[in-house]
Formats: structure tokens, sequence, C-alpha cells
């Protein structure tokens, strides 16, 4: 367990549904439900026959590069986004990172484990959770946001985002939930005009590989080549090799795209009927597939939750949040409908 000022920054939603909670219905991890699509599972099955070769990345290294319509020196795949929050604090030369929170809690946890001091810049619920850059400090020679962020769900503008440029400074923008928004609004991924950049982005939420761990950093060839370095051999499997190529198709990203329309319309159904609840708040306006919610006693709401057969996300793990948050993840109106049921018994008491 990694844990500074009484935030667990190693628990994530996958605890929420182990062992005794593996047969709730799961509101608490963020991988798109229905996921990997039978297509998937066929190319990944596929590659199995290639297993007794070691693995090469060039042909997925070189597909993804296209898909961001960059050369293949500015990709590095990984073995999911959070093995490169692990490359980036063993391998880059940082003095003073920061990590603006609330937020996926691995960047920092990776950067303290590789023993950096880190600093936090605390976004407030009454801005609703809104970049201010001038917040950030100016020494400040690594940065860490979420775009959109986990757990908020907010969506910063990419040009609010680029604000926080400085020379010498390396600006890291977890984008891993950016394929669930509408024509990817606000993405920087593919930007080479913006100097220091890092985007990170992931395969398994909108495809459901959390199992097989498949992301990529996108990065000026310099960062490519200091992260590779730090690398282990063969990091990424012949299996996720497989399923980053078949991932960044033509006809997978379409999917994607009509899957992110369709979360839209899933989440404002969900947004609509958490705002029938009084004294609930609910960060608006949410743009990932994971909605942000406030209540008093939420902590003891959780666990009736549970009682009732529905898991969710505690929210004081985030640095910035206390007991009154939870995250909820989007999933169809169905089972929001009986979420939102659950939720009334919930609040009604014991």
């Amino acid at each position: 367990m990694h844990t500074d000022g009484g935030h667990d920054l190693r628990h994530h939603g996958d605890a929420e549904v182990r062992d005794d909670g593996s047969a709730l219905v799961d509101l608490a991890v963020n991988v798109r439900a229905d996921t990997p699509p039978a297509w998937l599972r066929a190319r990944i099955a596929e590659s199995l026959t290639s297993l007794a070769a070691y693995p090469d990345g060039r042909a997925a290294r070189a597909a993804v590069a296209a898909r961001h319509g960059v050369a293949p020196d500015r990709v590095l795949l990984t073995a999911g986004a959070a093995e490169a929050f692990v490359l980036l604090a063993r391998a880059l030369k940082v003095r003073q990172p920061v990590v603006v929170h609330p937020q996926f809690t691995e960047p920092e946890a990776a950067l303290r484990d590789a023993g950096h001091t880190v600093d936090r810049v605390l976004l407030r619920p009454e801005d609703d959770f809104r970049l201010d850059p001038a917040a950030v400090p100016e020494e400040a020679d690594l940065v860490v946001i979420g775009n959109p962020t986990n757990p908020t769900s907010v969506l910063h503008p990419a040009g609010t985002i680029a604000e926080l440029v400085r020379p010498g400074r390396t600006l890291v923008v977890d984008e891993a939930f950016m394929d669930a928004v509408p024509d990817e609004q606000e993405a920087l991924a593919g930007r080479t005009d913006v100097p220091g950049l890092v985007v990170l982005r992931s395969l398994t939420k909108t495809w459901g590989l959390a199992g097989l761990r498949i992301g990529y950093v996108l990065a000026a060839p310099e960062t490519i080549a200091d992260l590779e370095r730090a690398q282990p051999l063969w990091p990424v499997s012949t299996p996720a090799l497989a399923a980053a190529q078949a991932c960044v198709e033509p006809q997978a990203l379409a999917e994607a795209a009509h899957a992110a329309h369709r979360i839209a319309a899933d989440r404002a159904h969900l947004v609509a009927g958490l705002r029938e609840f009084d004294g609930l708040r609910v960060v608006a306006p949410a743009e990932g597939p994971f909605v942000l919610i406030r209540l008093a006693h939420a902590a003891a709401v959780r666990r009736r939750l549970r009682a009732l057969g529905f898991a969710v996300r505690r929210g004081d793990t985030f640095p910035g949040l206390d007991e009154e948050w939870l995250r909820l993840a989007v999933r169809d109106r169905s089972t929001v409908d009986s979420f939102l049921h659950a939720l009334r018994q919930a609040l009604a008491g014991p």
C-alpha cells in the first residue's frame, strides 16, 4: 500500500469487485462494458500461433504512429499507461515534479517510488475542478494532468493545458479516456507543436483489455528514446501488439467513435437521474465515461449499495477528495435505471 496524506495511492476501482465483490454490478471500474468485442478477441487469438517468436513491435508502432499522423520514432508501446508512468518517473531527469489532483494516482505513486518529492496542485470543487494554469508553480519541471480527468470527468480545453508549457518543462497529459470523448475534442495526441509534451494513451478502457495491458506514449523522439532505454526487453507481448494494431485500424476507430456517442447519451441519462436526488451534487459538465458525485454519508451509502448488488468507486483515495465523494462508471440505460433505484433505497437508510 502506498499512502500519503491519508490517501491510498494504490487503491483502484478493481478492488471494489474482487473477492466478495465479484458478483456485484460493476460501476466501479472504468472499462467499457461488453468488451473486448468478438472481432478483437479473434485478432488476439490469431496472434497465439506466433508465441514461439519474440515480440516484434514494429508493425504496431507504425500503425499507432499512422493513426496519430506522426513518425514512428514519436511512439512507444507500453504495458498499459501505468507502465508509462513508471518509465517517466525513472527515465526523466526531474527535480520538481508537480501532479495536478484530483486525478489518477499512479503517476504520483510512481514518482514517489522513484525517489522524487512530489508537489500537488489541488483543483477545487467550488471551481468544478477546472484547471487554472497559474496555480502550477513556475519552477515545476514536470507537470502531470489527466484529460478528461479521472475521477472528476472534467475535460480541460487543450489551449488551457498548453498554457502550462515552459522552457525545460515536461508536460505529461494522460489521455487514457480521450477516445471516449466524441470527436476526441481537446485532444493533444499527435500535436508536435507543443514543446515538452508527452501524451499517454490507453487501449484498455475502451476495448476492455485491462487484463492484456496495452497503451502507448506520444512524445518527441529524444524523450521516446529515453523512455525506451528504461524499458525491459520485449515489454509488450505479441497478443498485446496484435491488439494495438487492431485497435487503431479505421473500422476500430469508427466503432470507438460510435461508442463515445453512446456513452455520452448514457451519461446524460445517468446525470439526469442523479439530479433528481436532493443533496447530491454532480460534477458537471461530465465528459468522460464516469461521473463524480458528492453526498453526505457517502461511505455508508456505498456499503448499502454493495448490499443491494452494486459496486461504486470510493473517492477518498484521490488527493483533493474526501469521504463524501463517489465515482460512478457510465453504463447502459437499463443498468443505470436499476442503479438509480438502488441508490434511492441506499439513501433511505439501512
